[in-house]
Protein backbone atom coordinates (compact mmCIF):
# COMPACT_ATOMS: atom_id res chain seq x y z
CA UNK A 1 0.00 0.00 0.00
CA UNK A 2 1.23 3.57 -1.04
CA UNK A 3 2.49 5.44 1.89
CA UNK A 4 -0.56 8.56 2.37
CA UNK A 5 0.97 11.68 1.62
CA UNK A 6 1.15 14.38 4.70
CA UNK A 7 -1.40 16.19 4.02
CA UNK A 8 -4.10 13.54 3.86
CA UNK A 9 -2.58 11.88 7.22
CA UNK A 10 -2.70 15.13 8.98
CA UNK A 11 -6.39 14.87 8.28
CA UNK A 12 -7.09 11.23 9.25
CA UNK A 13 -4.16 10.63 11.35
CA UNK A 14 -5.34 8.63 14.73
CA UNK A 15 -8.58 7.58 13.49
CA UNK A 16 -10.79 5.75 15.42
CA UNK A 17 -14.41 6.23 14.21
CA UNK A 18 -15.42 3.08 15.34
CA UNK A 19 -14.21 4.10 19.17
CA UNK A 20 -16.64 7.05 18.98
CA UNK A 21 -19.41 5.76 17.26
CA UNK A 22 -18.70 7.22 13.95
CA UNK A 23 -18.36 10.37 15.16
CA UNK A 24 -15.85 12.46 12.31
CA UNK A 25 -14.57 14.57 15.19
CA UNK A 26 -13.19 12.66 18.55
CA UNK A 27 -15.62 13.81 21.32
CA UNK A 28 -13.91 15.55 23.95
CA UNK A 29 -14.46 13.61 27.39
CA UNK A 30 -14.27 15.78 29.97
CA UNK A 31 -14.36 12.68 33.40
CA UNK A 32 -12.08 13.13 35.80
CA UNK A 33 -12.66 9.12 36.87
CA UNK A 34 -13.94 6.45 34.86
CA UNK A 35 -15.79 3.59 36.20
CA UNK A 36 -15.74 -0.41 36.08
CA UNK A 37 -17.64 -3.02 35.15
CA UNK A 38 -16.07 -5.47 37.59
CA UNK A 39 -13.63 -6.15 40.02
CA UNK A 40 -11.03 -7.82 37.60
CA UNK A 41 -11.13 -5.45 35.05
CA UNK A 42 -10.66 -2.38 37.36
CA UNK A 43 -7.82 -3.96 39.42
CA UNK A 44 -6.21 -4.59 35.78
CA UNK A 45 -6.30 -0.99 34.28
CA UNK A 46 -5.80 0.45 37.59
CA UNK A 47 -2.60 -1.60 37.79
CA UNK A 48 -1.87 -1.09 34.17
CA UNK A 49 -2.35 -5.01 32.91
CA UNK A 50 -4.91 -3.90 30.06
CA UNK A 51 -5.41 -0.72 28.49
CA UNK A 52 -7.90 1.69 29.95
CA UNK A 53 -8.79 4.94 32.07
CA UNK A 54 -9.67 5.52 35.01
CA UNK A 55 -8.15 8.62 36.45
CA UNK A 56 -8.00 11.51 33.67
CA UNK A 57 -4.50 13.33 35.26
CA UNK A 58 -3.26 9.19 33.52
CA UNK A 59 -4.92 9.48 30.97
CA UNK A 60 -8.58 10.00 28.52
CA UNK A 61 -10.14 9.13 25.28
CA UNK A 62 -9.54 12.37 23.63
CA UNK A 63 -5.85 12.40 24.77
CA UNK A 64 -5.29 9.12 23.45
CA UNK A 65 -7.00 10.30 19.78
CA UNK A 66 -4.24 13.20 20.00
CA UNK A 67 -1.50 11.02 21.07
CA UNK A 68 -2.18 8.51 18.09
CA UNK A 69 -2.38 11.39 15.63
CA UNK A 70 1.17 13.14 16.58
CA UNK A 71 2.53 9.68 16.43
CA UNK A 72 1.66 9.12 12.84
CA UNK A 73 2.52 12.56 11.74
CA UNK A 74 5.83 12.10 13.37
CA UNK A 75 6.42 8.94 12.39
CA UNK A 76 7.06 7.22 16.22
CA UNK A 77 5.96 4.18 18.04
CA UNK A 78 4.70 6.30 20.61
CA UNK A 79 3.77 9.95 22.26
CA UNK A 80 2.64 11.76 25.06
CA UNK A 81 0.76 14.73 25.57
CA UNK A 82 0.88 17.24 28.22
CA UNK A 83 -0.12 20.66 29.38
CA UNK A 84 2.90 22.90 27.90
CA UNK A 85 6.20 22.76 26.26
CA UNK A 86 7.57 22.98 28.97
CA UNK A 87 5.95 20.00 30.91
CA UNK A 88 6.91 18.11 27.61
CA UNK A 89 10.61 19.74 27.51
CA UNK A 90 10.53 18.35 31.65
CA UNK A 91 9.27 15.06 31.11
CA UNK A 92 11.69 14.24 28.66
CA UNK A 93 14.60 15.38 30.30
CA UNK A 94 13.58 13.61 34.13
CA UNK A 95 12.91 10.70 32.36
CA UNK A 96 15.85 10.08 30.46
CA UNK A 97 18.31 11.85 33.61
CA UNK A 98 18.94 11.10 37.07
CA UNK A 99 21.50 13.39 39.71
CA UNK A 100 25.29 13.40 38.39
CA UNK A 101 24.65 12.99 34.50
CA UNK A 102 25.80 15.37 31.73
CA UNK A 103 23.78 17.07 28.72
CA UNK A 104 25.14 18.56 25.90
CA UNK A 105 22.69 21.17 24.44
CA UNK A 106 22.56 24.36 22.01
CA UNK A 107 24.65 27.39 23.38
CA UNK A 108 21.45 29.70 21.03
CA UNK A 109 17.85 28.38 21.91
CA UNK A 110 15.01 28.97 23.19
CA UNK A 111 16.16 30.52 26.76
CA UNK A 112 13.77 28.86 28.79
CA UNK A 113 15.06 25.37 27.80
CA UNK A 114 18.57 27.09 28.42
CA UNK A 115 17.43 28.51 32.10
CA UNK A 116 15.63 24.74 32.60
CA UNK A 117 18.62 23.08 32.23
CA UNK A 118 20.86 25.32 34.70
CA UNK A 119 17.73 24.86 36.88
CA UNK A 120 18.22 21.16 37.24
CA UNK A 121 21.98 21.47 37.46
CA UNK A 122 21.46 23.59 40.30
CA UNK A 123 19.00 21.50 42.09
CA UNK A 124 19.72 17.69 41.04
CA UNK A 125 23.60 17.93 39.97
CA UNK A 126 22.64 17.62 36.44
CA UNK A 127 25.01 19.54 34.50
CA UNK A 128 25.33 20.60 30.68
CA UNK A 129 27.70 21.80 28.68
CA UNK A 130 26.30 24.38 25.70
CA UNK A 131 28.44 24.04 22.61
CA UNK A 132 27.98 25.64 19.30
CA UNK A 133 25.22 23.29 17.35
CA UNK A 134 25.92 24.32 14.03
CA UNK A 135 28.59 22.16 14.35
CA UNK A 136 27.88 18.27 14.86
CA UNK A 137 31.46 17.80 15.83
CA UNK A 138 31.21 20.05 19.04
CA UNK A 139 28.61 17.44 20.32
CA UNK A 140 31.05 14.69 19.92
CA UNK A 141 33.35 16.40 21.59
CA UNK A 142 31.76 17.77 24.42
CA UNK A 143 30.76 14.00 25.65
CA UNK A 144 31.87 12.91 28.68
CA UNK A 145 31.71 9.59 30.71
CA UNK A 146 28.30 10.57 31.99
CA UNK A 147 27.00 12.06 29.00
CA UNK A 148 23.18 10.80 28.74
CA UNK A 149 21.08 12.98 26.91
CA UNK A 150 22.30 15.66 23.57
CA UNK A 151 19.46 18.00 23.31
CA UNK A 152 18.63 19.68 19.27
CA UNK A 153 16.77 22.72 18.55
CA UNK A 154 16.58 22.68 14.65
CA UNK A 155 15.54 24.99 13.65
CA UNK A 156 17.12 27.33 17.05
CA UNK A 157 15.09 29.60 18.82
CA UNK A 158 15.36 32.79 17.76
CA UNK A 159 18.43 32.68 15.20
CA UNK A 160 16.88 29.82 13.50
CA UNK A 161 20.31 28.23 13.49
CA UNK A 162 20.44 24.86 11.96
CA UNK A 163 22.19 21.30 13.38
CA UNK A 164 22.80 18.27 11.14
CA UNK A 165 20.18 15.90 12.68
CA UNK A 166 21.47 12.79 11.14
CA UNK A 167 24.93 13.35 12.10
CA UNK A 168 24.66 13.86 15.57
CA UNK A 169 22.23 11.60 16.29
CA UNK A 170 24.76 9.10 14.89
CA UNK A 171 27.25 10.75 17.24
CA UNK A 172 25.31 10.00 19.82
CA UNK A 173 23.85 6.47 18.64
CA UNK A 174 28.12 4.99 18.86
CA UNK A 175 28.04 6.69 22.09
CA UNK A 176 25.04 5.10 23.57
CA UNK A 177 23.18 8.71 24.09
CA UNK A 178 20.07 9.38 23.80
CA UNK A 179 18.88 12.05 20.96
CA UNK A 180 16.42 14.57 21.63
CA UNK A 181 15.37 16.84 19.47
CA UNK A 182 12.49 20.10 19.69
CA UNK A 183 11.03 20.51 16.41
CA UNK A 184 8.46 23.35 17.53
CA UNK A 185 9.60 26.01 14.47
CA UNK A 186 9.82 23.20 11.53
CA UNK A 187 6.46 20.71 12.74
CA UNK A 188 6.64 17.46 11.14
CA UNK A 189 5.41 19.07 7.68
CA UNK A 190 8.90 20.55 7.38
CA UNK A 191 11.17 17.92 9.46
CA UNK A 192 10.93 14.46 10.63
CA UNK A 193 13.67 13.75 13.29
CA UNK A 194 12.64 10.46 14.42
CA UNK A 195 13.56 9.46 10.88
CA UNK A 196 17.15 11.11 10.76
CA UNK A 197 17.79 8.93 13.79
CA UNK A 198 16.20 10.56 16.75
CA UNK A 199 15.12 9.28 19.83
CA UNK A 200 12.65 11.78 20.97
CA UNK A 201 11.08 14.89 19.19
CA UNK A 202 9.67 17.39 21.63
CA UNK A 203 6.70 20.48 20.88
CA UNK A 204 5.72 22.94 22.06
CA UNK A 205 1.81 22.26 20.52
CA UNK A 206 0.84 25.76 21.97
CA UNK A 207 2.23 26.83 18.39
CA UNK A 208 2.18 25.50 14.65
CA UNK A 209 0.10 22.49 16.09
CA UNK A 210 -2.52 24.11 17.57
CA UNK A 211 -1.90 26.94 15.36
CA UNK A 212 -4.68 29.65 16.83
CA UNK A 213 -3.48 31.30 19.72
CA UNK A 214 -5.81 29.74 21.65
CA UNK A 215 -4.57 27.00 24.17
CA UNK A 216 -1.13 25.56 25.97
CA UNK A 217 0.10 22.25 25.28
CA UNK A 218 3.27 19.99 24.33
CA UNK A 219 3.85 16.66 23.07
CA UNK A 220 6.67 14.04 23.41
CA UNK A 221 7.02 11.89 20.09
CA UNK A 222 9.28 9.06 19.66
CA UNK A 223 10.61 5.14 20.59
CA UNK A 224 7.84 3.25 22.45
CA UNK A 225 9.70 2.31 25.34
CA UNK A 226 11.23 6.36 26.25
CA UNK A 227 7.68 7.72 25.39
CA UNK A 228 6.11 4.90 28.22
CA UNK A 229 9.12 5.89 30.97
CA UNK A 230 7.91 9.58 30.79
CA UNK A 231 4.28 8.82 30.72
CA UNK A 232 4.84 6.35 33.67
CA UNK A 233 7.47 8.37 35.60
CA UNK A 234 7.40 12.30 35.26
CA UNK A 235 3.61 12.57 33.55
CA UNK A 236 2.42 10.50 36.09
CA UNK A 237 4.47 11.97 39.13
CA UNK A 238 4.52 16.20 38.74
CA UNK A 239 1.25 16.33 37.42
CA UNK A 240 1.58 18.05 34.02
CA UNK A 241 -0.95 16.47 32.28
CA UNK A 242 -3.74 17.91 29.21
CA UNK A 243 -7.20 18.88 29.72
CA UNK A 244 -9.31 16.81 27.33
CA UNK A 245 -10.66 20.46 26.15
CA UNK A 246 -6.98 21.50 25.10
CA UNK A 247 -6.17 18.40 23.68
CA UNK A 248 -9.16 18.08 21.45
CA UNK A 249 -7.97 21.90 20.21
CA UNK A 250 -4.66 20.58 19.37
CA UNK A 251 -6.27 17.42 17.42
CA UNK A 252 -8.72 19.71 15.08
CA UNK A 253 -5.03 22.24 14.75
CA UNK A 254 -3.20 19.49 13.31
CA UNK A 255 -5.94 18.70 10.45
CA UNK A 256 -5.19 21.98 8.78
CA UNK A 257 -1.50 22.18 10.15
CA UNK A 258 -0.21 21.32 6.57
CA UNK A 259 -2.24 24.47 4.58
CA UNK A 260 -1.31 26.48 7.02
CA UNK A 261 2.59 25.64 7.27
CA UNK A 262 2.62 25.82 3.53
CA UNK A 263 1.45 29.47 3.53
CA UNK A 264 3.99 29.90 6.71
CA UNK A 265 6.49 28.54 4.21
CA UNK A 266 5.70 30.44 1.03
CA UNK A 267 5.20 33.81 3.24
CA UNK A 268 8.31 33.44 5.52
CA UNK A 269 10.68 33.22 2.17
CA UNK A 270 8.99 35.73 0.34
CA UNK A 271 9.37 38.17 3.56
CA UNK A 272 12.91 37.46 4.37
CA UNK A 273 14.06 37.84 0.41
CA UNK A 274 12.22 41.33 0.80
CA UNK A 275 14.51 42.33 3.98
CA UNK A 276 17.60 41.17 2.76
CA UNK A 277 18.29 44.10 0.65
CA UNK A 278 16.85 46.74 2.80
CA UNK A 279 18.90 49.85 3.99
CA UNK A 280 18.15 49.24 7.96
CA UNK A 281 18.14 45.97 8.18
CA UNK A 282 21.80 44.12 9.27
CA UNK A 283 20.96 41.18 9.06
CA UNK A 284 18.42 37.92 8.05
CA UNK A 285 18.27 34.81 9.32
CA UNK A 286 16.28 32.35 7.54
CA UNK A 287 17.24 28.83 6.61
CA UNK A 288 15.57 29.03 3.04
CA UNK A 289 18.45 32.15 2.44
CA UNK A 290 21.14 30.77 0.04
CA UNK A 291 23.52 33.24 2.80
CA UNK A 292 22.17 31.15 5.93
CA UNK A 293 25.58 29.29 7.77
CA UNK A 294 23.85 26.10 7.17
CA UNK A 295 21.58 26.19 3.92
CA UNK A 296 22.60 23.05 2.78
CA UNK A 297 22.01 20.82 5.77
CA UNK A 298 18.45 22.98 6.10
CA UNK A 299 17.76 21.65 2.31
CA UNK A 300 18.68 18.28 3.08
CA UNK A 301 16.50 17.51 6.09
CA UNK A 302 13.65 20.04 5.57
CA UNK A 303 11.08 19.64 2.92
CA UNK A 304 10.22 23.18 3.80
CA UNK A 305 11.94 25.96 5.94
CA UNK A 306 9.37 27.83 8.24
CA UNK A 307 7.47 30.59 9.07
CA UNK A 308 10.55 31.70 11.52
CA UNK A 309 12.72 34.64 10.86
CA UNK A 310 15.19 36.30 12.64
CA UNK A 311 16.12 39.77 12.01
CA UNK A 312 18.32 42.19 13.15
CA UNK A 313 17.51 46.13 12.59
CA UNK A 314 20.93 47.54 14.87
CA UNK A 315 19.31 48.78 17.86
CA UNK A 316 17.34 47.91 20.92
CA UNK A 317 15.28 51.48 20.33
CA UNK A 318 15.17 50.74 17.04
CA UNK A 319 13.52 47.36 17.44
CA UNK A 320 11.13 49.30 20.30
CA UNK A 321 10.22 51.96 17.39
CA UNK A 322 9.21 48.87 14.53
CA UNK A 323 6.75 47.14 17.13
CA UNK A 324 5.20 50.11 18.09
CA UNK A 325 4.49 51.61 14.30
CA UNK A 326 2.73 48.22 13.58
CA UNK A 327 -0.63 47.86 11.95
CA UNK A 328 -1.44 44.57 10.20
CA UNK A 329 1.28 42.31 12.38
CA UNK A 330 1.27 42.30 16.02
CA UNK A 331 3.75 42.95 18.87
CA UNK A 332 3.51 39.60 20.82
CA UNK A 333 5.36 36.71 22.46
CA UNK A 334 4.81 33.67 21.42
CA UNK A 335 4.74 32.19 17.33
CA UNK A 336 3.15 29.96 15.06
CA UNK A 337 -0.23 31.38 15.33
CA UNK A 338 -2.37 32.30 11.76
CA UNK A 339 -1.22 36.00 12.78
CA UNK A 340 2.04 37.43 12.00
CA UNK A 341 4.04 38.32 15.76
CA UNK A 342 6.83 40.49 16.20
CA UNK A 343 9.05 40.76 19.37
CA UNK A 344 12.14 42.04 20.74
CA UNK A 345 14.05 39.03 21.82
CA UNK A 346 17.16 40.32 23.75
CA UNK A 347 14.35 42.76 25.29
CA UNK A 348 11.79 39.78 26.30
CA UNK A 349 12.19 36.35 25.61
CA UNK A 350 16.17 36.78 26.20
CA UNK A 351 16.19 39.51 28.52
CA UNK A 352 16.53 36.16 31.57
CA UNK A 353 20.43 35.64 30.19
CA UNK A 354 22.97 37.85 30.93
CA UNK A 355 24.56 40.07 28.12
CA UNK A 356 27.20 38.04 28.03
CA UNK A 357 25.44 35.14 27.44
CA UNK A 358 23.02 36.73 24.72
CA UNK A 359 26.15 37.76 22.76
CA UNK A 360 27.58 34.13 23.29
CA UNK A 361 23.65 33.62 21.87
CA UNK A 362 24.63 35.22 19.02
CA UNK A 363 21.62 37.63 20.22
CA UNK A 364 22.07 40.99 19.47
CA UNK A 365 20.50 44.13 21.00
CA UNK A 366 18.27 45.08 17.42
CA UNK A 367 17.11 41.24 17.21
CA UNK A 368 13.65 40.67 16.28
CA UNK A 369 11.43 37.19 16.47
CA UNK A 370 9.20 37.56 13.45
CA UNK A 371 7.00 34.35 13.35
CA UNK A 372 5.64 34.85 9.66
CA UNK A 373 1.54 34.29 9.71
CA UNK A 374 -1.15 33.56 7.16
CA UNK A 375 -2.16 37.00 5.79
CA UNK A 376 -1.92 38.08 2.47
CA UNK A 377 2.09 38.62 2.15
CA UNK A 378 1.88 41.97 0.30
CA UNK A 379 0.28 43.34 3.61
CA UNK A 380 2.74 41.68 5.83
CA UNK A 381 5.74 43.33 3.99
CA UNK A 382 3.84 46.64 3.38
CA UNK A 383 3.34 46.77 6.83
CA UNK A 384 6.79 45.59 8.15
CA UNK A 385 8.51 47.63 5.30
CA UNK A 386 6.33 50.48 6.48
CA UNK A 387 7.34 50.08 10.21
CA UNK A 388 10.95 50.02 9.27
CA UNK A 389 10.27 53.66 8.34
Amino acid sequence: MQEESFETLAVHAGEDREAHFGALSVPIYPASVFAFTDADEGIAIHNDEKPGYYYGRLGNPTQTALEKAMAGLEGGEAALALASGMAAISAAAFSLLKAGDHVVAPESMYSTTTNFLRYIGGQFGIETTFIDAENAEAYAAAIQPNTRMFWIESPSNPLVRITDIAEVSAIANVAGIATVVDNTFATPYNQRPLKLGADLVIHSATKYLGGHSDLTAGIIVGRSDLVEAARSGPAKYYGGNIAPQVAWLVLRGTKTLALRMERHNSNASALAHMLLDHPKIEAVHYPGLATHSNHEIAKRQMSGFGGMLGVDVGTADAAKTLVNRLKVCTFATSLGGVETLVQPVALMTHATLTPEEREKAGVSEGLLRISVGIEHIDDICRDIYDALG
